[in-house]
């Protein structure tokens, strides 16, 4: 068979005339014609001759076994050719250990088709393949089922008594601090303190792309795999291991993702089960999943928090005490960093923080933006303004009295921290020194208006990452590394460290990524591509410069003869000594005289981990909002956000204020609108749709203001970048739950801040059933 569309494999690069680029200039997507004009393919966008279709079939009950399926309706449907089951899917090996991937937490991975017990509801059961996919989709729909239905559990709160501490690992994973002074003791003993429970929902990935997987069988057997995935070599590793093919035997590519921030982190089921239905029937295969099956994977855990801070009356804090619980499955102890923010955002002597896990009939939570910190800051901000209020002190005042200049979990200095600057520019910009103190003293026409702020902070993480440069004649840099772009703006800010360091036209670079094949990058995740990737790309491009260089030293008569590599600078297209006029060669003429041959270079980044264990390395951010509050209708409207981004130095401006205007408008959408909602007596989420699952309109967003405060951190990264992707989203719910208090003088504890909550303020967030007292008591 061979590929028609699947042929369109071009890697994007700039417009024409776009020309020569720095660092930190806004430079438009060298991928957004392809995107605009439908030029990019996505993972659903492949297609050849011959290929079958696929359409999974769901379980309807939560837990339990699978007795018996009744097929023949199914199979009768025109174009149907086979119907997968637990019963005869191709051989898959059994092991834990190899279906296993990179990012996965301690316990077992869940296998699809693996056997006949249900562990949740919507477990992929089966899986109809036919010649259309109107075919499988019809025949889904007569596939019956008989079950054994066996007791489940799904409600968090009630069984808060069972939460454990985690056990196994997950990579990024680190758990609380031991404790540091006597927390309890100092708490008890502190003039001002508040006691809170905060509570939050748990949250589903809905990228415009549903999640996908096109897998392309040739002649020989091999399999080229098109994924919705941020990692195409991840997904490689893991049908490999899984199906025990030889890595000649499988590409994963995943040139172009519709949205991800962590749900293509781990390979969902679509993958699994598209590759296993290729080898059954030895055809190509497409399995597109559907918008209420995107509710059938993981989600943004539901969790509960108890926060105790206690302060002397001038506002100095003597105590931090912040308990976490959230779900988990009862296959994975899925884990995030919730809680450890508390003990190195501010400065206190007595320290204690803990999370545990609850295990549940659902399947493991993923990453969701900012994964633990999205919650876990959420409730130390929400804490730290109730503070504020008990001790009569300016929230940002609060914050700046317990500042802390060094990280004090660790007792290590910041490789670099402008939280200070943040807090001031933002302020400056938002008019922070115009609020008055007081609750519900502004109002405009039927509206109470308010204003409130929340820090934010992220880690700055850097992995290993391998990158090739190829240099041609005439003038074209092709570099690649297997990086993915899940809408960030990879391609572009790759292609621009490589422009700048080479000091070529942006138009004159490519940049390759998205295939398995290329060299070896780490999963796209954790706001660490620039600081990984783009060093790499920078160290093999420091590579080509210096071959240049050795080649210009060599001419005759050349102007670099004595020269030292420091002394020269690549410009406009020429290498040239710096400060001198007319020093100068062009790199046309350079590459000509050494063989006029293509100059290629590989690069291996490794971070220099004695060197960064020495400090403590995150983003920070200040974010100030406005918000305008309906009470009788409970209606909420954020009318300005002021976010202020301390995140290393900024590479594509462009890009990076994009990243930070999405995470704005998640973290609005975090607090007033995103929540699954659990029928437990089912055990399954009811509002699996954007009818009722709600995410924000363009009526819902307004003003955003960033603001990015000088950095530069040569400990995280060569480039002195850090990473934005999830530090726009940290802090942004905080900040309008406060300004809600602000704005009425009443607090609610729970996201989202839906009108009904917003209506009966005088229940103090209380979730109906309330679960407040039951906290308590499991945290104590």
């Amino acid at each position: 068979m061979t590929s028609t569309l699947s042929q369109n494999t071009q890697q994007p690069k700039a417009e024409p005339g776009t020309g020569y680029v720095r660092i930190g200039d806004s430079v438009s997507r060298t991928d957004g014609r392809a995107k605009v004009t439908g030029q990019a393919l996505y993972a659903a966008d492949h297609f050849v001759q011959g290929m079958l279709f696929g359409v999974v079939v769901n379980s309807t009950i939560t837990r339990g076994r699978i007795t018996r399926f009744t097929l023949e309706r199914a199979l009768a449907v025109a174009g149907v050719r086979d119907i997968l089951t637990h019963e005869n899917r191709p051989k898959t090996r059994s092991m834990d250990i190899f279906y296993k991937d990179m990012t996965a937490p301690g316990g077992s991975p869940f296998k699809p088709l693996h056997s006949d017990a249900i562990l949740y509801s919507g477990q992929p059961i089966a899986l109809v393949l036919a010649e259309t996919f109107e075919a499988a989709r019809e025949a889904s729909q007569l596939v019956e089922v008989e079950y054994e239905v066996e007791k489940h559990e799904t409600d968090l709160m009630a069984a808060l008594h069972r939460a454990h501490e985690p056990k196994g690992f997950k990579a990024g994973y680190v758990p609380p601090p031991n404790p540091k002074g006597d927390a309890d003791a100092a708490f008890a003993a502190a003039p001002v303190k508040i006691d809170a429970q905060y509570y939050s929902g748990a949250e589903y990935h809905n990228p415009l792309e549903m999640h996908a997987t096109t897998v392309v069988r040739d002649e020989e057997g091999h399999l080229t795999i098109y994924d919705k995935t941020q990692g195409s070599q991840n997904s490689r590793w893991v049908v490999s291991r899984v199906f025990g093919l030889g890595k000649d035997k499988v590409t994963v590519k995943n040139p172009f993702v519709g949205g991800a921030f962590g749900s293509g982190l781990r390979p969902q089921y679509n993958l699994i089960l598209a590759v296993m239905a290729s080898l059954h029937t030895e055809r190509s295969v497409r399995l597109v999943l559907t918008r209420q099956q995107m509710f059938t994977f993981g989600h943004r855990p539901e969790t509960v928090q108890r926060v105790r801070l206690a302060a002397d009356r001038d506002g100095t804090l003597q105590s931090v005490i912040h308990e976490a619980v959230a779900e988990t499955s009862r296959l994975e102890d899925y884990v995030e960093v919730v809680v450890n923010w508390s003990g190195q955002l501010y400065t206190s002597d007595n320290v204690r923080l803990e999370y545990k896990l609850v295990d549940l009939d659902r399947y493991s939570p993923i990453d969701m933006r900012a994964p633990g910190a999205a919650h876990g800051v959420h409730a130390l901000e929400i804490a730290m303004d109730e503070l504020s209020y008990a001790l009569g002190m300016d929230p940002l005042a609060l914050r700046l009295k317990n500042y802390a200049e060094r990280d004090p979990s660790r007792d290590l200095p910041h490789s670099t921290k402008e939280l200070k600057a943040c807090y001031a520019q933002g302020a400056e910009r938002f008019g922070w020194a115009k609020r008055p103190l007081e609750p519900r003293s502004m109002r405009e026409g039927n509206e109470l208006v308010g204003w409130g702020m929340a820090t934010g902070v992220w880690d700055a993480m850097q992995m290993l990452a391998r990158a090739r440069a190829v240099l041609h004649a005439d003038g074209r840099l092709e570099v690649s590394s297997a990086a993915s772009d899940i809408g960030t703006g990879t391609y572009t800010v790759m292609a621009q460290i490589a422009a700048a360091a080479l000091g070529l036209p942006l138009e004159n670079v490519t940049f390759k990524l998205g295939d398995s094949t290329l060299p070896v990058a780490p999963i796209e995740g954790g706001s660490s591509h620039v600081a990984t990737v783009g060093s790499a790309v920078e160290g093999v491009c420091e590579k080509l410069r210096k071959r240049l260089f050795k080649v210009a030293r060599g001419l005759d008569d050349s102007p670099f003869a004595k020269a030292r590599f420091a002394d020269v600078e690549f410009v406009r297209g020429t290498l040239r000594l710096k400060g001198v006029s007319g020093a100068q060669l062009p790199l046309a003429q350079i590459l000509a005289a050494a063989g006029g041959e293509p100059l290629e270079e590989k690069y291996l980044m490794l971070p220099h981990m004695l060197k960064q264990r020495k400090y403590s390395r995150a983003t920070h951010s200040a974010v100030f909002c406005e918000v305008r509050v309906d009470e009788e209708l409970g209606t909420v409207r954020v009318t300005r956000v002021v976010s202020a981004i301390a995140a290393g130095r900024i590479i594509s401006a462009k890009t990076a204020r994009s990243q930070i205007h999405g995470g704005v408008v998640w973290g609005i959408s975090q607090a007033l609108h995103e929540e699954a909602h659990s029928d437990n007596s089912l055990g399954r989420f009811m509002n699996h749709s954007f009818a009722e699952y709600h995410i924000p309109v363009q009526a819902d967003i307004h003003d955003i203001d960033v603001i990015f405060v000088d950095e530069d951190d040569r400990i995280v990264s060569r480039l002195g970048a850090k990473g934005v992707g999830e530090i726009g989203q940290v802090g942004v719910a905080a900040a309008i739950s406060n300004a809600i208090f602000h704005a009425t003088g009443k607090r609610v504890r729970s996201t989202p801040l839906t009108p009904d909550k917003v209506m009966q303020l005088e229940n103090e967030g209380k979730r109906p059933g309330s679960y407040m007292d039951s906290v308590v008591l499991a945290a104590d």
